[in-house]
């Protein structure tokens, strides 16, 4: 997998080793990006980061920060790897549940301009019951939630749906508040 655009365009990025980790391909980041247009200067969640391809690919377009989130172990030291390889600054990793990072982000009061949500296509059904009312409270007023499902799949939060087209396996559907 490459960096797609931006200041580290075209630079490999490592995925962790193993079936738990499904990476967003090179493809369907670049279409992922050409839906969500520019992002300079925004901040940025990674949700179900894995090995961080889409957060990483943000900063390298320009988002001023970016927090992942990961619980895998393993995936946290790959999306570590991958920022020091690419010398990419203002992220932060957080090795933990996404929903329980939702809920602290939350607490704390800080929002995003941009969240990006890829959770295993398998557990779409049982997480999005759970994530429509947290997801709301830290996207910002006029931000933009990207969601990644399988191609069957249509999510469907408490936001206001911008559009959702299939990419071979998957699906990308665009949200914003």
């Amino acid at each position: 997998m490459r960096i797609i655009a931006g200041t580290r365009k075209g630079h490999r990025i490592d995925a962790p080793k193993g079936v738990s980790t499904r990476p967003t391909g090179d493809r369907v980041r670049e279409a992922a990006f050409n839906l969500l247009g520019p992002v300079d200067d925004a901040a940025a969640l990674d949700l179900f980061a894995g090995s961080g391809a889409l957060g990483l690919e943000a900063l390298s377009r320009g988002a001023r920060r970016c927090v992942f989130v990961e619980s895998d172990r393993r995936a946290c030291r790959a999306i570590e790897a991958n920022l020091a390889k690419l010398r990419l600054t203002g992220a932060l990793v957080l090795c933990q549940d996404a929903l329980l990072a939702l809920r602290q982000e939350r607490a704390a009061g800080r929002t995003y301009e941009l969240v990006l949500c890829d959770p295993p296509y398998d557990a779409w059904a049982t997480l999005e019951p759970r994530l429509g009312e947290p997801l709301g409270a830290v996207l910002a007023d006029g931000g933009l939630l990207l969601v990644e499902t399988d191609s069957r799949t249509e999510p469907e939060l408490p936001l206001d749906l911008i559009t959702s087209r299939r990419y071979g396996s998957a699906r990308l559907t665009l949200f914003t508040r």
